[in-house]
């Protein structure tokens, strides 16, 4: 499965990174291929291009606060989660793909 995340926390510190971290190794893991878009205090790290998310098979937006450039992602198929779900539980994210 083809997988594309954006994390985001209010302060866009720690927990940003964290969480992109986590879901990054669980997917691998499990065999997806995944790139992760963060959204913190450094702006936004690791865009995402018009062609990884028109070739994912899912969206996922681990974020307590706003995503931004959310039209991007029109059209796509988005699992909302909290930013603590992903850190202490991708797992579980990933397993309610589906695929």
């Amino acid at each position: 499965m083809r997988i594309v995340a954006v994390t985001a926390c209010p302060t866009g510190v720690a927990h940003t990174y964290m969480a992109a971290e986590r879901l990054e190794k669980a997917a691998r893991r499990l065999g997806h291929l995944i790139k992760v878009e963060t959204q913190g205090s450094m702006g936004i790290e690791n865009e995402l291009t018009v062609e990884e998310i028109e070739r994912a098979d899912v969206v996922i937006f681990a974020a307590e606060v706003a995503v931004r450039n959310r039209e991007r992602f029109e059209g796509r198929r988005i699992v909302e989660v909290g930013i603590q779900a992903a850190i202490k539980d991708p797992d579980r994210i990933l397993a309610g793909l589906g695929g």
